[in-house]
């Protein structure tokens, strides 16, 4: 498939005069679709059928990418098999019945990464309960959680020195989300200076995060909590709870993220109808968010340096 896909990319550079980022933008969405089919049991892009290509076309949807993304992918994948055609490579066209998102179709809501940081910025971290929302929020972004998974975590379950957070989804399932140096940074410090006032009364049973009562935090303080700095910011977007969690995953994406390794991250017991989940090592995962998450410490660096150079 890496020789289909080097033929587009110089015709995409060479006879189309596009512009880098358009150029990047397709072949990074080519790209993804063919690592997508290695998972399916799908060898060549030459033996595609339009079940495959409406399979990816809806996890993208589902992980909470805008219709206006999935389209663009869509386009991009057409657009490698008009080539393939142009090329006499291949006689179909799986792409032809596969219908383009609806645009005006209601998705998940996600912040831009600007967005992200203005909330992130606003917990006052001088105060107890900042410094707690502080650390929620830098959590729930850093590991794309559900709402439900960030506040049944316990403090064991926090492993630093590993940069994993042991988390258990949905149905019990266990599983390993990377986190960043960041968000470890403010759970340090909210363990240090915020938790103990919190559990002054012994009632936490362990658990991280805690009510302003000593007990675990509900779903319903939670979310008063996330509205209120979402108000704060200036955001008029429509936020539920999952918004971070689409953000963490639409940001992953489109930087380029491997698709199996956010949807381990996510939680997503299978990546499609053909094929049962395989196994990816923690490695690879550490790998791919250190690369692609925004607030990891190596793009946070990249940050810096440009500012200052």
């Amino acid at each position: 498939m890496n020789d289909l896909f080097q033929q587009y990319k110089s015709y995409l550079i060479f006879e189309q005069n596009l512009s880098p980022n358009s150029i990047d933008a397709y072949t990074r969405d080519v790209q993804r679709f063919l690592a997508y089919l290695k998972t399916t049991g799908v060898k060549s892009a030459l033996q595609v059928k339009a079940k495959h290509v409406q399979r990816l076309i809806q996890l993208l949807s589902e992980m909470g990418l805008s219709a206006q993304t999935v389209a663009r992918n869509l386009s991009s994948i057409r657009g490698f098999y008009h080539f393939l055609i142009a090329e006499n490579l291949i006689d179909h066209d799986p792409t032809e019945t596969v219908d383009r998102p609806k645009l005006a179709r209601r998705l998940p809501s996600v912040l831009t990464y600007d967005e992200v940081q203005q909330i992130l910025a606003l917990p006052d971290t001088k105060h107890h309960l900042g410094l707690r929302d502080k650390a929620m929020l830098e959590t729930l972004y850093a590991c794309g959680l559900r709402i439900s998974e960030l506040l049944t975590l316990q403090i064991r379950e926090i492993h630093a020195r590993e940069n994993f957070v042991r988390v258990f989804g949905k149905g019990s399932k266990e599983r390993l989300v990377p986190i960043s140096d960041t968000a470890l940074k403010w759970i340090k410090r909210y363990l240090e200076e915020a938790r103990p006032l919190l559990d002054r009364y012994r009632r936490s049973e362990g658990a991280l995060f805690l009510s302003v009562r000593g007990t675990r935090m509900s779903r319903m303080g939670f979310w008063k909590i996330l509205k209120k700095y979402v108000d704060e910011a200036g955001i008029r977007k429509e936020i539920h709870p999952h918004t971070f969690r689409h953000s963490f995953a639409t940001h992953l994406l489109e930087n380029g993220a491997d698709l199996r390794a956010v949807q381990e991250m996510l939680g997503h017991a299978d990546i499609s109808t053909t094929q049962i989940y395989t196994h990816i090592d923690r490695t690879f995962l550490l790998q791919e968010y250190q690369t692609f998450h925004p607030r990891s410490e190596v793009n946070l660096a990249k940050k810096s340096w440009k500012k200052t150079s």
